[in-house]
């Protein structure tokens, strides 16, 4: 997901305040911890496929997580399943911490 800056413009296109690690003083040299640190201070819901961030969700509760587990697709693809799943992630994400998404469902993980 850090290469999808499409997906970033598209968010802030529907009304949420995204960013990209590009958006970000070190851009893509970003640490983890970083993200998770920014995405704490801010209020922000980190969304990667990177399952590093599974882990400091499953130690320490945090960040807020959105993990997509859609296997290798392209952008489009991802795209098109994040455009048919908006509405469910943000209600998801009203009452959860860590939703993961597929290309077949929406989980939400307690």
């Amino acid at each position: 997901m850090r290469n999808c800056r499409r997906f970033a413009n598209w968010l802030n296109e529907a009304g949420h305040d995204a960013l990209h690690t590009l958006d970000l003083s070190k851009r893509n040299e970003t640490t983890d911890d970083e993200l998770i640190a920014r995405a704490m201070r801010d209020g922000r819901i980190v969304i990667s496929k990177d399952a590093d961030f599974v882990q400091s969700y499953l130690l320490k509760g945090e960040p807020k997580l959105l993990l997509v587990s859609t296997g290798n697709i392209s952008n489009a693809e991802l795209e098109g399943i994040l455009r048919a799943n908006l509405s469910g992630i943000e209600t998801a994400f009203a009452s959860g911490r860590f939703i993961e998404i597929t290309r077949e469902a929406l989980v939400v993980h307690e």
